[in-house]
């Protein structure tokens, strides 16, 4: 079940409402985590076994450490083994064979083993809770119902934000409702659907076509547009995900953190992963960054420690070199900054101009190699962006009908990329018009989120991109 289906928004939705608000007290926990198991059980009632696994596995270890304190690092230690075993099992365990049989001319043959969507979110979540018990930073949970709803709460559960058991430890216990706090959350809800639906779907339409042609006979101005529309497409994807499920949150009583902060409109790579999926990012600035040492000692050590958080962010995208590569690049382009560049330092607007423009130049080359299947594959995408195979950059035939059909939503898409919105509301806000506001933005959300309904109904492409990480 996803959250921009009708069967979410219209059936599963709102009958977990009505149950849940005339319910009063901790019951309401044992309902969202009912909620939570249903929703997670639609797709493959199977795949719940394996949270489950996962649920119990951390809640006792982390009561162990707690009761345990002498063998409080081996327990932890047993913890990190077993929930990147589990991992690695699900998402790696056929990469893995694949890459055996090639480097040792092996037959292995590959498992027939499907990824439990999610399995990556949840089981960081599950990780960091073990981790902040062994660390006192976080009192042990003894309900293990209540560390069972943490892991598996429906809004967050298959696609992010990565929640901090910190971050939620008061809210699951003591958590209040309100008629502005539930508005603020439909509002959101309004606004991620319509991400996805508007601008994601329309978008990844002119993506999955770019991308499935021959690009070395193509024009390389089409493939440009489709790379542009795939760096569109994944970031409206995701951070709509991300705005429902902080939207659903807050219409439960929870606040989860931000997860997006317009990273394309970014001067630096440094800037733009402090923007992209930061929950993500600060996951492994403060398990694995910080921990190795960061950047306190030698350069060598600090550049061992972002090599380290770079192939690990890699490889948690995906169980493919092209991801390693992605991750990989970005570690590159950050030492590169760190070290070299240092663009921070630099007093020329022009020569920061410049380098932003290589910034979102490097970004979107990278979400090329992110969305190939192969290495090759990829390479030869860039190779042709630039020309080498087709030498001809035209405006032909293909790129006007991508144009015609969906340049509404490519503008729309380059438009709300940055703060617009966010602007207008604090120039409005600092006007007389301000009152006259409160009563149109509901009805505008209103609007576009029927306008998105109507995608929906009309039977438009669907997908959701990071359900597959």
């Amino acid at each position: 079940m996803v959250f921009s289906s009708l069967l979410f928004t219209f059936y599963f939705l709102p009958l977990v409402l009505m149950i849940y608000y005339p319910v009063k007290g901790k019951f309401r926990n044992y309902i969202l985590l009912a909620a939570s198991l249903c929703f997670y059980a639609y797709g493959e009632p199977k795949f719940v076994f394996i949270m489950a696994l996962s649920i119990a596995l951390n809640y006792g270890i982390a009561l162990l450490i707690d009761r345990c304190r002498k063998q409080a690092k081996l327990l932890l230690i047993i913890s990190v083994i077993l929930n990147v075993g589990i991992l690695f099992v699900y998402k790696y365990l056929n990469f893995g064979i694949s890459i055996v049989n090639s480097l040792f001319r092996t037959g292995f043959h590959t498992l027939d083993i499907v990824l439990p969507i999610g399995i990556s979110f949840f089981t960081f979540q599950a990780m960091s809770y073990v981790i902040d018990v062994y660390r006192g930073t976080v009192k042990v949970q003894k309900n293990p119902l209540y560390v069972a709803l943490y892991i598996s709460f429906f809004p967050q559960l298959v696609a992010g934000p990565i929640v901090r058991y910190h971050d939620i430890e008061e809210q699951i216990s003591n958590r209040h409702s309100s008629v502005l706090l539930f508005g603020e959350g439909v509002k959101r809800f309004f606004l991620g659907f319509s991400k996805k639906v508007i601008l994601a779907n329309n978008l990844a339409i002119v993506a999955e076509e770019v991308f499935g042609m021959q690009f070395t006979t193509v024009n390389p101005l089409v493939l440009w547009l489709g790379s542009v529309c795939f760096s569109l497409q994944i970031f409206y994807d995701f951070s709509g995900y991300s705005d429902m499920a902080i939207g659903l949150g807050k219409m439960f009583g929870f606040t989860f953190a931000e997860n997006f902060n317009y990273p394309y409109i970014s001067q630096t790579v440094t800037e733009f992963w402090r923007r992209w999926h930061i929950s993500l990012s600060q996951w492994f600035r403060d398990y694995v960054y910080i921990p190795l040492g960061g950047s306190y000692g030698s350069a060598v050590k600090t550049i061992r420690n972002m090599l380290v958080v770079w192939l690990l962010t890699g490889i948690w995208h995906g169980a493919n070199f092209t991801f390693i590569f992605w991750g990989l690049g970005y570690f590159v382009l950050l030492v590169f900054e760190k070290y070299l560049l240092k663009p921070s330092e630099r007093k020329s607007r022009l020569l920061r101009i410049i380098w932003q423009i290589i910034t979102l130049l490097c970004v979107n080359w990278g979400w090329v190699m992110f969305n190939s299947p192969s290495l090759r594959s990829g390479l030869r995408f860039c190779l042709s962006m630039l020309g080498i195979y087709v030498h001809r950059f035209s405006w032909d035939a293909s790129m006007q009908l991508y144009l015609r059909e969906y340049g509404i939503y490519i503008f729309l898409g380059i438009l709300f990329a940055a703060p617009i919105l966010k602007k207008l509301e604090t120039l409005i806000g600092k006007t007389k018009a301000s009152p006259l506001l409160d009563i149109i933005e509901p009805l505008l959300y209103g609007l576009v989120f029927l306008w998105a309904v109507s995608f929906l109904i009309l039977g438009a492409h669907n997908p959701f991109i990071y359900f597959n990480f």
